[in-house]
């Protein structure tokens, strides 16, 4: 009978790998008794799939293998992607079930193997790949005989139409998925989670290592899909209850089992690149007015405050901690829904999704965390942001999340007083280091003067020293703008604080930002 260990790293490859140990999983480990009922032939349980996940995480890990075939290693992204399923040939293809599903072989980059299991009527079925199945492109056929590991899938809806032609969401590589709601392009992407960004022992990144996908009722609006992690720390079993549209929504269930204390884990986390913006331009020479995936981090804490944090492409590493209890919802946004502020046919940024997490229950004391590090192309993604809990999770336990992500052109909820719309910066007058920021907020009320009259800003700053401070009512627009220069004297780094006041009272949403040379 095959040890523990030699079992723990076939369990998740190739599902002809599980079946052929079906006679040791009946009679051996509680790991194989797991296994077995959240395999082939039998119904789906979220018991069983937690006892699974409960009996891997107690199993020291190991790393996924696989046998891929070297033609398919070297095929380059262009190559790769142009391997697709045939439509016909998509799982659920022709059943009127509100979705079919394109099973993603290896290839290129993607080389962790990935069990992909869908679940018709009740029953668990293994995936197994068909070479006949799918188009090549430019790319040579492969044998029939061949068997590739599946390394992720993409499912597809009537986002546009009434049939299920447009992908509405994939998941693909380490723990990264990713959705869009209807008239949108891939930007934004997601994890499952994170451990130890920008920590000095190093980032760990797991990986999805099997899927169980619900078959949908006829017609159906919804995509059910139930995922186990895995890594050197922690095992995590995930619920995805997706519902495209224009605006998609998708409902996340995470229980993490660790085997070791979590003390730095991002929960909720998504990723985007962002190389310049009009807030900064400095030493760029694009005839593009923007390249990002993003314009800025916005949160609405606990106490019900509205934040909005402007990203940058700083020269140096950078990680900031918004700390808060039971936030309401926090997301990396594209808030500029006009062409001409990208001006790029190609990637059409303004089409790309503002990712919304609403935390569903209390998720106790911690803060969002958000990571900016320095590139030189468009091509890295190089923010990230997440809820890291205060208190570490702990090894051995089991712990739990619950958050709705919206994959949107503007979050469902919004700042009651008034938005920033634009943040501008420049030299400043002076020369040296010193810095002109033109910060735009808009409101319906900001169009008449008489309910805009008695607005002021109020600018705050840690180091530094700011002037020239001016804040213009411009009714036509509906807009509020405040200028100022900022010297940072011997400063690298300056956290400035803005908000329009009345009365003593706020108007409008927290502007944050960190300067650094």
């Amino acid at each position: 009978m095959p040890s523990r260990r030699d079992l723990l790293a076939s369990l998740l490859a190739a599902p002809a790998a599980l079946t052929l140990n079906r006679t040791a999983l009946a009679q051996g480990s509680p790991l194989q008794a797991a296994l077995a009922a959240v395999s082939d032939g039998q119904a789906i349980s979220r018991d069983a799939l937690l006892a699974f996940a409960r009996e891997v995480s107690r199993n020291p890990y190991q790393a996924p293998r696989a046998d891929i075939p070297r033609s398919l290693q070297q095929l380059s992204l262009d190559q790769y992607r142009q391997i697709r399923m045939k439509p016909d040939q998509r799982v659920w293809a022709g059943e009127n079930r509100g979705f079919t599903l394109d099973l993603l072989p290896a290839g290129n980059v993607f080389t962790t193997p990935v069990t992909i299991r869908t679940v018709d009527g009740g029953i668990i079925r293994d995936k197994r790949f068909q070479a006949d199945q799918y188009d090549y492109g430019q790319t040579a056929p492969l044998p029939t005989e061949i068997q590739v590991p599946y390394t992720g899938f993409r499912a597809y809806a009537g986002l546009s139409s009434g049939t299920p032609a447009d992908e509405a969401l994939v998941f693909q590589g380490a723990s990264l998925f990713r959705a869009l709601a209807r008239g949108q392009v891939y930007g934004v992407m997601a994890r499952g989670l994170t451990l130890n960004v920008a920590e000095a022992q190093g980032e760990e990144f797991p990986s999805f290592r099997s899927f169980w996908i619900e078959r949908p009722g006829p017609g159906g609006t919804s995509l059910v899909v139930h995922a186990l992690l895995d890594s050197d720390s922690v095992t995590g079993l995930y619920r995805f209850s997706l519902r495209p549209g224009d605006s998609t929504v998708c409902d996340v269930e995470v229980t993490l089992f660790p085997r070791n204390d979590l003390q730095h884990v991002g929960i909720a986390p998504m990723t985007a690149n962002y190389l310049f913006a009009p807030n900064d331009r400095a030493n760029v020479d694009d005839v593009r007015g923007g390249v990002h995936d993003t314009q800025g981090l916005q949160i609405w804490n606990g106490n019900g405050e509205w934040i909005w944090r402007p990203v940058t492409n700083p020269e140096t590493l950078q990680v900031s901690g918004f700390v808060d209890q039971n936030p309401r919802g926090f997301g990396l946004l594209q808030r500029d829904r006009r062409f001409e502020a990208f001006n790029d046919l190609d990637a059409r940024f303004e089409r790309r999704p503002s990712v919304w997490i609403e935390p569903l229950g209390d998720w106790g004391q911690g803060q969002v965390q958000l990571v900016e590090i320095p590139v030189n192309d468009e091509f890295n993604r190089n923010i990230l942001a997440y809820w890291r809990p205060r208190t570490p999770l702990a090894r051995g336990g089991e712990h739990m999340f619950t958050y709705r992500m919206h994959w949107c052109w503007a979050p469902p909820e919004r700042p009651p007083s008034a938005m920033v719309v634009a943040t501008r910066t420049g030299r400043a007058q002076g020369g040296g280091r010193r810095r002109r920021f033109l910060v735009d907020f808009t409101a319906e009320d900001f169009g008449d003067r008489e309910k805009s009259a008695g607005l002021r800003a109020n600018l705050t700053n840690q180091r530094g020293r700011v002037g020239n401070i001016d804040g213009r009512l411009v009714p036509d627009l509906k807009l509020y703008r405040v200028a100022f220069d900022l010297d940072p004297e011997a400063a690298n780094q300056v956290e400035l604080r803005l908000v329009l006041e009345k009365d003593g009272q706020p108007q409008s949403e927290t502007w944050l930002y960190r300067w650094t040379p």
